[in-house]
């Protein structure tokens, strides 16, 4: 058991159900509840632990030095969010350059408790034509959940309200939030 593992179950107590499927190399990875910060370094484990490429968007400038560095050995892809572009088309793009590109969103589009999810992670699912994988970070549980990749149909309400059934009864850091 490496030191990342050990610190992830037995010092921390979480664990990882499920698998990514080696053989899906792009997809749009939509972990909920998003309530803290938290979140980012459970990600961080999980993807040292499964050994999988798992990305995520960040604004431009926060790849320049110093920080630079970090966020692309992270994961990180820069995104250029000038007013007036089509950030969909932009992030569906990065996807076509890429070999193998699984971009982490945050459906809520923020830390705080939501009632509707945004749409992009569907929309960019769309335009890259990638599977969307549903992970919970069950926080009453300490698991986070790697289902099956789902393809999108193009019925945006049909499908969410698919896509919402993997998160029900799942507890966020801040369970108010959830």
């Amino acid at each position: 058991m490496g030191i990342t593992k050990f610190i992830f179950e037995k010092m921390m107590g979480w664990q990882i159900v499920g698998s990514f499927d080696p053989a899906v190399k792009k997809a749009v990875i939509i972990v909920v509840p998003h309530t803290s910060w938290h979140d980012f370094y459970l990600g961080l484990f999980t993807r040292r632990i499964t050994k999988t490429q798992i990305n995520y968007i960040a604004k431009k400038e926060l790849f320049q030095w110093p920080f630079g560095w970090y966020f692309r050995w992270t994961g990180g892809a820069k995104l250029d969010r000038t007013p007036g572009q089509n950030k969909v088309e932009a992030i569906a793009e990065i996807f076509k350059n890429k070999e193998e590109f699984r971009l982490a969103m945050a459906p809520e589009g923020t830390r705080k408790k939501v009632t509707n999810w945004k749409t992009g992670f569907y929309y960019i699912a769309l335009a890259a034509n990638v599977p969307i994988i549903c992970v919970p970070f069950d926080y009453s549980k300490k698991t986070i959940t790697i289902n099956e990749p789902f393809y999108p149909t193009g019925d945006i309400d049909l499908d969410t309200e698919k896509l919402r059934t993997y998160f029900k009864g799942v507890v966020g850091k801040k369970a108010e939030y959830s």
